[in-house]
């Protein structure tokens, strides 16, 4: 068995596609009316579309997963994520951990948890 892909839930799908393509350069593989695969196997789907499938409210936010990437040159991707995306909401600003990779924490614009953080090897 294999991991396809991971679903984030996202109010305009449009405007997610942007932000992961300016962010973090992911290309759409397939755009199925409210659900697009991205590559590296990151699936968006529309709020709208997820309510009706569980019958309950989306809770922007919840804190309850992370999707996790890795940036050598971290320091220029804070820089153009406050410039392309000012409004964004952090968890924690460019920090150091006590083992020494740095990382930082914040919200997609739906709430998706984000953390990118330096290699460790």
């Amino acid at each position: 068995m294999k991991l396809k892909n991971v679903l984030i839930v996202v109010k305009d799908i449009e405007k997610s596609r942007q932000f992961y393509h300016d962010m973090f350069g992911l290309e759409p593989i397939l755009d199925n009316d409210g659900n697009m695969i991205l590559t590296e196997g990151l699936v968006l789907q529309e709020e709208k579309i997820w309510e009706q499938f569980l019958g309950r409210n989306i809770i922007p936010e919840s804190n309850t997963c992370e999707l996790y990437f890795e940036e050598k040159d971290i320091e220029s991707f804070v820089l153009k994520l406050e410039d392309l995306y000012p409004e964004t909401r952090y968890v924690n600003r460019l920090m150091v951990h006590s083992w020494g990779q740095k990382v930082v924490r914040f919200y997609d614009p739906d709430g998706n948890l984000i953390e990118v953080g330096t290699p460790m090897s």
